[in-house]
Parts: structure tokens; sequence; C-alpha cells
């Protein structure tokens, strides 16, 4: 069994009200009175879950190539996507998910084959239970975990294996997926490795990777570093559904990680 745990060990808890709208500040989501408008509403919610469907749009989506409107539910072999400059906050179920610009996702029928990430950004936090998530890259199992795939990262990785700049010798790696599991339980299978897994655990952002798909590669999986989402946006989710993310209280990074 191949199982990573990887596990920070946190500060003296400090996160309150303020703390938490000072990070939903800096991490950009109070630029505007519409998303200033959202995030109020998600917080005053507390433990009171938003109903499902969307609830936010922003620039050019359409699902199943029709154009989307705010109240709009989502159902099972729906597809999502987004335009340029565009943006999506919708609830489906137990889960919530921010789809960034210039990304489409497509929901299965059932939980074995949940949601299938076929271009651009996602930040996804999900509620009990076993759900597939697919990518060109790799199947993630997951289990009410919160995470961030950014799909066809342009990467240059040395031969080795190793993130590098793309000189000394150093081969172009098609474009990886990026999975950041910011916490919780997954398991992750390389396509072009599945006697790779892993089953990674993690309780803050602890171990993203970049996942490959090229059979020269010595690992399909290479470490990675944090980007392009924050805690606050997590915590902006989970309030969506009624909960809090298990980091809240426990950690001050002093930047919207």
């Amino acid at each position: 069994m191949n199982t990573t745990r990887h596990t920070a060990v946190p500060p003296a808890p400090t996160f309150g009200r303020r703390h938490l709208l000072c990070a939903l500040a800096a991490a950009g989501l109070l630029t505007g009175a519409e998303r200033l408008g959202l995030i109020r509403a998600a917080l005053a919610n507390g433990a009171n879950p938003v109903p499902p469907g969307l609830h936010r749009l922003k620039g050019a989506v359409t699902v199943n190539g029709q154009p989307a409107r705010e109240g709009l539910l989502l159902k099972p072999g729906d597809t999502v996507a987004t335009g340029a400059g565009a943006e999506a906050l919708y609830v489906i179920g137990q889960d919530a998910f921010l789809q960034r610009e210039s990304t489409t996702v497509r929901f299965g029928a059932d939980l074995a084959d949940f949601m299938r990430v076929v271009s651009g950004k996602i930040l996804s936090v999900f509620g009990k239970g076993q759900r597939n998530i697919s990518v060109a890259t790799a199947t993630i199992g997951i289990r009410g975990t919160a995470c961030y795939i950014e799909e066809g990262v342009p990467q240059k990785v040395m031969r080795n294996g190793i993130p590098g700049d793309g000189s000394g010798g150093t081969a172009s790696a098609a474009h990886p997926t990026y999975f950041c599991l910011c916490y919780g339980e997954a398991k992750v299978i390389p396509t072009a490795a599945p006697q790779q897994w892993e089953t990674v655990i993690t309780t803050h952002h602890d171990h993203p990777l970049y996942l490959h798909d090229d059979p020269k590669m010595p690992s399909m999986m290479v470490t990675a570093p944090v980007i392009n989402h924050t805690d606050a946006e997590l915590i902006m989710l989970e309030n969506l559904v009624g909960r809090w993310p298990p980091f809240y209280g426990l950690y001050d990074t002093g930047y919207p990680r």
C-alpha cells in the first residue's frame, strides 16, 4: 500500500471573524459589491447551507452549451463551461465549486464517475462519501476532502523528475495536471503508471503534486508548490454548504494560502 501522510503542525488557534474577513480581502474576494454580498451571505449562513444550484456567474458561462443563469440546478450528466475572464460558483448536494475562467467540467451519472475536469481550473469542497474525479493524467478517489485542480499546466522537469527551469539537461513534460489536496484523503492513480498509485492524507495543502502522463519519467507524481487558490476561498465554499474547513481556527499563515 502506497500511503503518504503529510501533516503540518498547527500553531495556536487565532482565526476569528475579523481575521477571516481580512483573509477574504487579501484573497481579492471583497472586490466589488456582488462578491462582498456573497461572502457576507455565506458567513451569515453559518451551519445553514444555501440551496443547490448556480450562485454566482461572471462572464460567459454555459451549461450543456446553453447560457447559464443564477439559480439553475445542475444535474448528473451536465457540463459546465466558462469562457475567458468568466467564473462560476455553484453547489451540488453537499459539494461546492469555484470554477475559474476557460474551464470545462463534466459531471457523471454517479459517484464512481462523479466529475471530469476536461480543461482549466477548479476549486472544490466535498461532503462525506467516496467520489471519483477524472483528469487527463490520473483518476483521483476522494473522501470528504477539498482539492484544487489545474488541467494542462506548462511545466519543465529535470530528467530525474525534479521540477526545473528548462536549463541544463531538462526534458519538457507535456502539460501535467496540478493537484492540491487541500485537506483530507485521496487515492491518486496515474494513468500512465497505475502501479505508482498513492494514498495522500493532508491537513493543510501539505503535498501538492504535478501529475504527469509520460512513461519515460521515473515518477508520474512530482512535488509541486501551492498555487492559485486560497484558504479564504475554501472557507467561503465550505460556508456555502454549512461547514467550516478543518483548518479553521488552527492556522494563521500570514498570507491567503
